[in-house]
């Protein structure tokens, strides 16, 4: 007899995957802070830019969040 492998996704890239939101979300996050402090710094409009763009990253990570989520909904269900 030959052991099965288990269906599905080794757990070593189901842990890969996991951690690549996590750090898609930090990454959206900062760089909308790094870009909204440089235009600030550059325009001189302290904190306004920073605080929009700050919030866009966040926006953008949260989305990106929702977009894997629905996507490993999508693959459970078929």
């Amino acid at each position: 007899m030959t052991p099965r492998e288990p269906e599905g996704k080794p757990i070593f890239k189901q842990f890969f995957d996991a951690s690549a939101v996590g750090i898609q979300l930090v990454l959206c996050t900062f760089a909308g802070f790094a870009i909204g402090y440089f235009l600030d710094k550059s325009f001189k409009t302290f904190p306004w830019l920073t605080g929009i763009f700050l919030f866009l990253g966040i926006v953008a990570g949260f989305r990106e969040l929702l977009r894997v989520a629905r996507k490993q909904d999508d693959k459970s269900q078929k």
